[in-house]
């Protein structure tokens, strides 16, 4: 295993391919940098991601995963049946995009993509975010990313991850100041607009660091 995760996070990017349009390495390169200092920190939890579509960010993080010295829990969740409908807090001027089903992938190729990557499938929890139950999720976690798209399925994936997120993990959530998803703003701003924390805004991703 590599000695240096900092150099596996780059040469990981380098060496593998995106296999959806759904992620860019620009923002593969910040969430895997803080996943690497969750890890090089040693704060305790597991890993997790909520909506993973196809993998396309998940075969990154267990890429890194794999090349850490330490054993994390790798949980991605999703209800692979596509978007479920926009409410008001999703009114864009998208207008008709982003439908209800659409980025529909199933069980199935995530597992067959993890396989033809040569990678371990990670914990795989098949539901809507509102159906799901404590035992659903890890007592502890370290490092979250939330690719949830609309408001409520957001506000839903923080309510659980951040009363377990350990002091100094950090969540990631995309399509943050997104025009055409503006309620993944919405649910991240109504989310912590009582908090005492600091939302970092780059690249279409809010970064909160838990105190």
């Amino acid at each position: 295993m590599p000695g240096n995760i900092a150099n596996s996070t780059s040469q990981i990017i380098e060496r593998h391919q995106l296999i959806s349009d759904q992620m860019d390495k620009e923002r593969l390169t910040l969430i895997l940098k803080r996943l690497d200092q969750a890890l090089k920190h040693h704060i305790p939890g597991d890993i997790v991601e909520f909506g993973c579509y196809l993998g396309t960010t998940s075969l990154f993080i267990a890429r890194l995963l794999e090349a850490s010295t330490t054993i994390r829990r790798f949980h991605v969740y999703d209800s692979f049946e596509g978007l479920p409908d926009k409410t008001i807090e999703d009114a864009s001027v998208a207008g008709s995009d982003f439908k209800a089903g659409e980025l529909k992938a199933s069980k199935r190729q995530l597992i067959r993509n993890f396989k033809h990557a040569h990678l371990k499938s990670p914990l795989i929890h098949k539901a809507w975010f509102n159906e799901l139950k404590n035992k659903d999720l890890p007592n502890q976690i370290a490092f979250a990313f939330v690719d949830s798209d609309f408001y409520h399925s957001i506000y839903n994936s923080l309510e659980m991850i951040w009363p377990r997120l350990s002091s100094g993990g950090a969540v990631i959530i995309d399509d943050y100041n997104r025009s055409s998803l503006p309620g993944a703003t919405r649910a991240v701003n109504d989310f912590f607009t009582a908090s005492n924390v600091r939302i970092q805004h780059q690249s279409n991703l809010a970064i909160i660091t838990k105190p």
